[in-house]
């Protein structure tokens, strides 16, 4: 465990004005967006779209790191250079994700536990090797009637602190994610009792396994109403209660919070992160870690078409350029237009 290299890359993941970008999308997940642009989901589409966001022009001033699936950081750009190599060529981290999924937990109807942890202490030595320097995984939290369960909370909290622990271990960074499901129609209310209940779950697990505080990012989820609530909370409320349960959770000693934009649009994630960035007295650095919310207009932008790829990196560079003013309160909804 070299300490001095996680401080290192836990510092440089959360440095100011910078996000990251969670381009680690499963084959599976790869497909449906895909789809959505009537692009076939093949190794060689996915690998020339991701190539499109790494090779983005100055980009690197707003991501300070890049979530890899495993196909991806086994990829090169199309001048051959690997992809982890030529992110860090550019000073971008790159990252990795570890997990196996979810699958349905055992007498918890409605409920997902996280798998991955069979082998992990050897995929993590060669992803360190292929050049990764934080990794990720992701638990899910669905709001429901009589959920989510005790036994559901702890089973995901177990999971990541082995997980962070392992990742210490082999000198790799963990980002844990308890992502907190907006699906549903339940309160803002709701919402941030359960991200409350969730955090404090996952820390305790983190402690009793002695993860290291100093050495690991949240990726958080923010506190809002159910998509299907027809009452959805402003901006300022959600940051406002998304600002609370951290401070009530969070312990200051960690080096940084990244949030995930969970299914919200592109401009209400960098609306909400914006406003929580701009409050005073935060004990960590607030930033992004978004999948969706970064690559949605480039997406649209490439349609699959070698002939779009100018247009769709100048769609990712203004998201990226967005979301940095972003996490230091620097964004105002009229850049917007003034993009457009």
């Amino acid at each position: 465990m070299n300490k001095q290299l996680l401080s290192e890359t836990a510092a440089a993941m959360v440095a100011k004005g910078k996000g990251i970008l969670a381009a680690d999308e499963s084959a599976g997940t790869c497909e449906t967006r895909f789809k959505s642009i009537g692009v076939e989901s093949t190794e060689e589409n996915r690998r020339a779209y991701r190539g499109l966001l790494f090779t983005t022009p100055k980009v690197e001033q707003f991501v300070s790191g890049v979530i890899l699936f495993d196909e991806t950081i086994r990829q090169k750009t199309a001048s051959g250079v690997p992809f982890a190599d030529y992110l860090a060529q550019k000073g971008i981290i790159p990252g990795i994700k570890v997990d196996k999924g979810t699958q349905a937990l055992p007498l918890c109807a409605g409920e997902k536990v996280t798998e991955g942890l069979d082998g992990l202490a050897k995929r993590l030595e060669e992803y360190f090797k292929l050049g990764a320097r934080f990794a990720k995984w992701r638990a899910v939290i669905t709001i429901g009637e009589g959920i989510p369960s005790h036994t559901c909370l702890y089973a995901n909290a177990h999971a990541l602190a082995r997980y962070a622990a392992a990742c210490q271990v082999a000198s790799i960074v963990p980002i844990i994610e308890p992502e907190v499901l907006l699906d549903g129609a339940h309160s803002v209310e709701r919402c941030e009792e359960v991200t409350e209940a969730t955090l404090r779950a996952t820390y305790a697990a983190l402690a009793a396994h002695n993860v290291s505080f100093e050495h690991t990012i949240l990726k958080a989820s923010m506190v809002v109403s159910g998509k299907a609530n027809p009452r959805q909370a402003g901006v300022d409320e959600v940051a406002e209660r998304t600002v609370r349960v951290l401070k009530r959770t969070v312990p200051a000693a960690q080096p940084g919070v990244v949030f995930l934009s969970g299914g919200q649009s592109d401009e209400a994630a960098t609306a909400h992160l914006n406003a929580m960035a701009s409050m005073k007295g935060l004990p960590w650095p607030l930033t992004f870690s978004y999948s969706r919310a970064l690559q949605n207009p480039a997406l649209k932008a490439w349609k699959g078409q070698a002939g779009n790829v100018g247009a769709a990196q100048r769609a990712f560079y203004h998201r990226a350029h967005m979301n940095g003013l972003a996490c230091q309160g620097k964004w105002k909804p009229e850049l917007e237009k003034q993009a457009a």
